[in-house]
């Protein structure tokens, strides 16, 4: 998987990160002061986005992955924002996106991948801070699946098929919502 940080806008050489980009980074090295709580809640519930992505995987049995991931992308002019969060919630690490090609601003994206992070550090944080708005009931789902593959039960084809179904009503919470159902 390509990280985020790569920017696909100038030449690539193969193996090779954008120089223009800065490399992702985590909380060891950040200095600022944590944001409250709810403040981090109320940016989570507009402009956090839970997602889970199925993926092939060679090397796997069933030649399917199970990718969750949580993250948070905004204008490049608001990375101190992102880093009081990331801060303030404890995990997770901070890339640098560039969209030159497509004419935008550069953008930052906050990203939690470690379902080991997710659930020792994201989920108590957002269950002490809940989320306010339609975005509490995809954390729900996104939780459920996290935990469910944290227990292993992807592993079998019942649990698996469940994270699907899941997943699927998950999917169907997003803004891309209408258009799911003609894929």
């Amino acid at each position: 998987m390509t990280e985020v940080s790569r920017g696909r806008s100038t030449v690539q050489r193969k193996g090779q990160r954008n120089p223009a980009l800065v490399a992702p980074y985590g909380k060891d090295r950040i200095r600022r002061e944590p944001l409250e709580g709810a403040y981090v809640a109320g940016f989570i519930d507009g402009e956090g986005s839970f997602s889970i992505s199925i993926g092939k995987h060679k090397t796997l049995s069933r030649g399917l992955e199970v990718r969750p991931e949580f993250e948070i992308e905004v204008r490049a002019d608001d990375r101190e924002v992102i880093e009081r969060i990331l801060v303030t919630i404890g995990c997770g690490r901070i890339y640098d996106c560039s969209y030159e090609r497509y004419g935008w601003y550069p953008h930052v994206k906050y990203k939690v991948t470690s379902t080991r992070e997710m659930e020792e550090i994201l989920f108590p944080f957002l269950d002490l801070n809940p989320l306010q708005a339609k975005k509490a009931k995809s954390y729900s789902l996104f939780k459920e699946i996290v935990l469910s593959y944290r227990r292993k039960e992807h592993l079998t084809d019942v649990g698996f098929n469940k994270i699907l179904k899941t997943r699927d009503q998950l999917r169907a919470l997003g803004k891309k919502a209408r258009t799911y159902g003609n894929r």
